[in-house]
């Protein structure tokens, strides 16, 4: 990954509603989500789904897929897991991490989503 596409990614990623569609995307794995889904699970209008869905798919870091009359958009792991290679690249000028990174909770803005489980796209539409 290059600069200009990891600003592009970090850019994309600096707004709660597309974080949030990200990180649920992510959790959702290769299957990915239909869009009614995604709305549904953050609240959000149609049109202001589309506004987010669209900067995530400019910035490669999602894509969408037709399945029937439904559109189901799924994380691109490889462009997601090339970002953060990319911003560890030369951690700690390329020798071991001292002390150890400690992770950090989000629980802020995991509490604002529904606690049940998203359906997989297969559960959407089971038939073609």
């Amino acid at each position: 990954m290059d600069s200009t596409s990891a600003v592009k990614a970090l850019s994309a990623l600096a707004h709660d509603s597309r974080l949030s569609l990200f990180r649920l995307l992510v959790e959702a794995g290769p299957e990915g989500v239909s869009a009614g889904v995604l709305a549904t699970q953050l609240g959000l209008t149609p049109s202001g789904l589309s506004f987010h869905l669209k900067d995530l798919v400019h910035a490669d870091l999602i894509a969408p897929r037709s399945d029937g009359r439904y559109v189901i958009y799924s994380a691109h792991f490889a462009a997601m897991n090339g970002l953060v290679a990319y911003l560890t690249e030369n951690c700690c000028q390329g020798g071991r991490c001292t002390p150890p990174a400690r992770t950090f909770s989000l629980k802020k803005s995991a509490s604002k989503r529904s606690s049940k489980a998203l359906p997989r796209a297969s559960h959407v539409r089971t038939s073609r």
